[in-house]
């Protein structure tokens, strides 16, 4: 007798059951079925949100090269763990040349923001010109707590284009994956697991997005939202069950495995700008100095 797998939620480093106890049918375009995904709650959202938010401080106090190291970490996992990537890709109706090229761009997509993570302060920061005698500076800092609808359109690639301009700007995430082909997301999951990423800044759950969004959107911890393309009424429902404590909505209209979904705008939708006043000292003279 086949024994097919039930692929678990991810929070707080952990792999728990979900605490309604129901799962679903994760099946091929043939109507094969593949294996068993844990059907999520609101009670899991919260307590995603919770180990999130525990994690977010620690991650946003690591320095910018370190998690530059965990992002790149991730890559190497990826490669090395890229065969289980191609099959279950393939399992969920991709040709074989579409699966290596999702897998790959995906590897790619890491080194590219792992390369991000030290330099994009410097962008989106700035030395602001002021009349005063004093210094002036603009600097970028995380928002928080992010949730994140994933792209139903990928398995892998839009997970990783969304998930990864959160976290190296010191965000931490809760993620809602692709809600018809999770398998990918979680055996992500197994690879954050098993590399250098704190547990509580990635967490997954799988489900139906329409059960779960509402409570990630209402939540009053979560400080963001990042939407792939959904139906339009529970975009505008998120929207405004946003506006509660004034989260930072993004929602996407491109495609977000296009090669082009990646750069700095998509880090810089999940950073705050924090300015900064310092008086300039009077050296003996009267003339002003560091």
């Amino acid at each position: 007798m086949e024994i097919l797998k039930t692929y678990k939620l991810y929070i707080g480093g952990q792999f728990p059951r979900t605490e309604s106890g129901r799962s679903y049918a994760v099946v091929s375009p043939s109507g094969q079925h593949l294996a068993n995904a844990c059907q999520g709650s609101k009670k899991d959202v919260r307590n995603a949100v919770q180990a999130a938010r525990k994690a977010q401080g620690s991650w946003a106090g690591k320095s910018a090269f370190n998690r530059s190291q965990i992002i790149y970490r991730i890559a190497e996992m990826l490669e090395a763990r890229k065969g289980q990537f191609l099959e279950e890709l393939q399992a969920l109706g991709s040709d074989l040349k579409s699966a290596t090229q999702e897998v790959e761009s995906s590897i790619d997509r890491c080194v590219y923001y792992a390369g991000w993570a030290d330099k994009f302060q410097t962008l989106l920061g700035s030395v602001n010109p002021v009349a005063s005698s004093h210094f002036n500076f603009s600097v970028p800092e995380a928002m928080g707590v992010v949730g994140v609808v994933a792209c139903q359109q990928t398995a892998l690639l839009g997970f990783i284009s969304q998930v990864l301009p959160a976290l190296i700007g010191g965000n931490t995430v809760v993620v809602i994956a692709n809600q018809k082909s999770p398998l990918c997301a979680i055996t992500l999951a197994e690879v954050l697991a098993t590399s250098d990423v704190p547990g509580g800044v990635v967490n997954i759950l799988t489900g139906e997005v329409s059960e779960m969004l509402p409570t990630l959107s209402a939540h009053m911890d979560v400080n963001a939202l990042s939407i792939a393309p959904i139906e339009a009424k529970l975009q505008q429902k998120a929207q405004e069950e946003a506006i509660d404590n004034l989260k930072r909505v993004r929602i996407f209209a491109e495609p977000l495995y296009a090669e082009s979904a990646q750069g700095l705008p998509y880090i810089s939708d999940f950073q705050e700008i924090k300015t900064t006043w310092h008086p300039v000292e009077q050296i003996a003279g009267g003339a002003g100095g560091y």
